[in-house]
């Protein structure tokens, strides 16, 4: 039987939109966020126990949250009232806020779209995690390109048994593989529904569509929902913003948002790269919908998840990130970032193409976010690998049998050549075996 609130929400997304009530798992069916627990009664509390609020569980004194001075004449700058409680298990409202703010304005295709507040997650892989837990059963296909974070195994196949599709990234003309992602959702027709996953900024390769590539995978999305298929289209946008060449420069997730009834648009980002707050784990997902009542559904669905996971996200990073956005000097300081890794990007294009490595590799096409991918030629990718961090000290990252990504995010650009040199050396120390 499920719970009264869970069966509410499910019958708000099937009057709503009823293709998105079949896009849910049979957890996201069953899942729901109390509104009589604790939480809802410290809320009320919040709001009307104005003389004593015994609810809460966090310590308090002189009406403050208890904190220990160790740890607070660190982080002096903030209120212990912005640091040390819980924060809801959507998120601070102001982040929220400021958030979506960001969101429309960066992405003009977002214009008279409706999409949800945008949730606080645990960074993008939590986010991630979201989706998979609501929309994922076991054997419910999950498609991606065969160049793709690892991640994706463990969070779509290992712990929800979807049915990893993979297709080529590239075409033989190293452009974006729109007909394979086609072919790909167009092969779920006997099961109704796929999950896809757009991850650009691509991690390994660093490439992100041009405007042309990107309307052809929109189109590609839509063939398959007039075909009968539900499909979640999921935007990874990790490395958002950080494009450096002529392709997209904004989400896809505005372009799928409203294009078919068959399709959920999600976009999950974060500041964790965007604003380069790694440890801070702050991250968010968003969904697209026409129908309010879905959207609201969603959001409580996805709260409940959070509410049986984590609880709710870490306060301190949620305040300093907001703290960063509302800083008059935060485009500036993060123009200039983006210059430093544009110029890093270019350095590593110009080194390639210089004729100076011979014909030892190729490279796969990059233009945006932290990584490049070298196509090896004659030399195994594990090999060369365990090979240069052995004999010169250099880290790298194998992936298949020839292929080797390099971040360039890390390396300062004066360092890059020698970086490629040593690269190149190694190449030549295990063809010389």
């Amino acid at each position: 039987m499920l719970n009264p609130l869970a069966a509410q929400l499910n019958e708000s997304l099937k009057a709503g939109n009823a293709h998105v009530y079949e896009m849910l798992s049979k957890l996201g069916q069953e899942i729901y966020f109390p509104k009589e627990g604790i939480l809802s009664q410290s809320a009320e509390a919040t709001s009307h126990a104005k003389k004593y609020n015994a609810t809460i569980g966090i310590a308090t004194e002189q009406g403050i949250p208890m904190h220990l001075a160790a740890i607070q004449e660190k982080l002096s700058a903030f209120a212990p009232k912005d640091l040390y409680p819980y924060a809801p298990p959507a998120g601070k409202p102001d982040l929220r806020a400021a958030w979506l703010a960001k969101m429309i304005e960066e992405n003009p295709s977002l214009a008279g779209k409706t999409v949800s507040s945008p949730i606080v997650t645990n960074a993008l892989t939590h986010g991630l995690s979201i989706v998979a837990d609501l929309f994922v059963d076991e054997g419910d296909a999950v498609i991606y390109p065969d160049k793709n974070w690892e991640n994706y195994e463990l969070t779509f196949g290992i712990r929800r048994h979807g049915e990893l599709v993979n297709y080529p990234l590239f075409t033989g003309d190293m452009t974006f593989n729109s007909d394979g992602l086609r072919k790909a959702l167009l092969a779920q027709k006997d099961k109704g529904k796929a999950v896809v996953l757009l991850n650009f900024p691509n991690n390994p390769t660093g490439y992100t569509p041009g405007p042309g590539e990107g309307e052809a995978i929109v189109a590609a999305i839509k063939e398959a929902a007039e075909a009968g298929i539900n499909v979640v289209a999921v935007t990874d946008d990790a490395y958002f913003g950080l494009f450096f060449e002529d392709s997209l420069k904004e989400s896809l997730f505005g372009k799928l948002a409203d294009i078919h009834p068959r399709v959920l648009a999600v976009k999950v980002d974060g500041a964790t790269k965007e604003e380069f707050v790694w440890g801070f784990r702050v991250g968010f997902i968003t969904y697209a919908s026409q129908d309010t009542n879905v959207l609201a559904a969603l959001e409580q669905k996805t709260l409940g998840i959070i509410r049986a996971t984590i609880s709710s996200g870490p306060h301190p990073s949620q305040t300093f990130v907001l703290d960063a956005l509302k800083s008059p000097d935060f485009a500036a300081q993060k123009e200039e970032k983006f210059h430093i890794m544009k110029g890093r990007a270019n350095k590593v294009k110009s080194l390639l193409d210089s004729g100076k490595y011979g014909d030892v590799w190729e490279y796969y096409p990059f233009n945006s976010g932290y990584f490049m991918c070298l196509k090896l030629k004659g030399v195994s990718a594990e090999e060369l690998r365990s090979h240069l961090i052995h004999q010169y000290g250099v880290g790298t990252i194998a992936l298949g049998e020839h292929d080797l990504r390099i971040a360039f995010s890390c390396i300062d650009e004066e360092y890059l050549e020698d970086l490629f040199d040593l690269i190149y050396q190694g190449v030549q120390d295990l063809q010389r075996k």
